[in-house]
């Protein structure tokens, strides 16, 4: 056994996971893509997933929404671009026709323009404003980047474009004595300045995604890390848009996930952000990163089950980032409750570059 190596309980998983994650853990954390073909029926299969793609309107999106998740009583539609990601992380391949059909509609949002007419359920509370209409062109100008690097499409040479634009924007900030100061006082309260361009979590799952784009910018790369291991401000992300103080729930403004406290609160996004940071190169790079990922690891049993330190209740997560991925096993009575997690660490090692070890 190899000092390093990760012990992944892949029967466990055949024997108590949905499809979906069974056909994720034989390719992605097995590393039996060879036989990819003989297990692809697994997630097509699979009721939740054929259920979103049936929910698909015409035009190919979801309820005519962009970034909509469903809320916990499943009165809010469901979002494009979260439908889409998914659909992925289900193990749905982009050429499957409701990724295909979707594809259209996220390549026109990333376009360098303010078309009102692509604003979607953001539409009514724009308004007229160009100020308004600026900002969330932008949000979802990443949003649709970060969905199609997800999905593969690195070498397209639009979302290599828009990709290279969205970080020349960021890096700017981050290069400039604004990212020192980005807060201005408005009334009785700090906010960021209009000019100021933290980077995004649509940012970060984009490269996160698109491993050649960030081998041609690896000083910009280097300064994201940087930037996002510094301590988060007491400020919340609130900035001036023309004449108005915004919500900017989607900026980093630093480490989101500092001490274990706070993933213990929110097990599904400490994992989503571990994976983002293995993808990126950077949870070797961060001490505090790779503590609670060990962490994690140790919280396995026997088995190497993962299990929650107090309670038996699935975690869950109100996360707007993290529903893209989480759960991908509706289970939460029996041991399929704990599939969740014990499948994301063993992607994340092997995403680490770890040794796997099924059992």
């Amino acid at each position: 056994m190899q000092s390093n190596a990760v012990q992944f309980p892949l029967g466990w998983i055949l024997r108590n996971a949905s499809a979906a994650i069974q056909y994720r853990a034989i390719i992605d954390v097995a590393g039996l893509s060879q036989d990819r073909e003989l297990y692809r029926r697994l997630p097509l299969a699979f009721p939740p997933a054929l259920r979103l793609a049936l929910a698909q309107g015409g035009d190919g999106t979801w309820g005519g929404s962009i970034l909509g998740i469903p809320a916990g009583n499943g009165s809010a539609r469901m979002g494009t671009i979260p439908t889409f990601r998914r659909l992925l992380e289900y193990g749905w391949d982009r050429e499957s026709p409701p990724l295909v059909r979707a594809r259209r509609v996220l390549f026109r949002l990333l376009a360098e323009d303010n078309d009102a007419d692509q604003l979607y359920e953001f539409r009514a509370e724009c308004g007229h404003d160009p100020d308004l209409i600026h900002r969330t062109r932008v949000i979802l100008r990443e949003a649709a980047a970060a969905a199609l690097a997800h999905a593969g499409y690195e070498g397209d040479p639009r979302l290599r474009g828009a990709a290279r634009r969205i970080l020349a924007r960021v890096d700017s900030y981050l290069t400039s004595p604004l990212a020192e100061k980005p807060w201005v006082r408005v009334g009785n309260r700090q906010v960021l300045a209009a000019e100021a361009s933290p980077p995004s979590i649509h940012l970060i799952t984009m490269v996160a995604h698109m491993p050649l784009f960030r081998s041609e910018n690896h000083s910009p790369i280097d300064r994201l890390l940087a930037h996002l291991s510094q301590p988060l401000p007491r400020q919340e992300a609130f900035q001036l848009a023309g004449k108005h103080i915004v919500a900017q729930p989607h900026l980093l403004l630093g480490d989101p996930l500092s001490n274990r406290n706070i993933a213990d609160a929110d097990v599904p996004f400490a994992l989503t952000w571990l994976e983002l940071m293995a993808r990126l190169q950077f949870l070797r790079r961060n001490d505090g990163w790779m503590s609670l990922f060990d962490r994690f690891l140790d919280d396995r049993d026997r088995d190497f089950v993962w299990h929650p330190h107090r309670g038996t209740a699935k975690p869950r997560t109100d996360h707007p980032d993290v529903w893209a991925q989480f759960p991908l096993d509706e289970g939460a009575q029996g041991e399929d409750r704990w599939s969740d997690v014990t499948f994301r660490l063993g992607l994340i090692a092997r995403l680490l570059g770890r040794p796997i070890e099924p059992v």
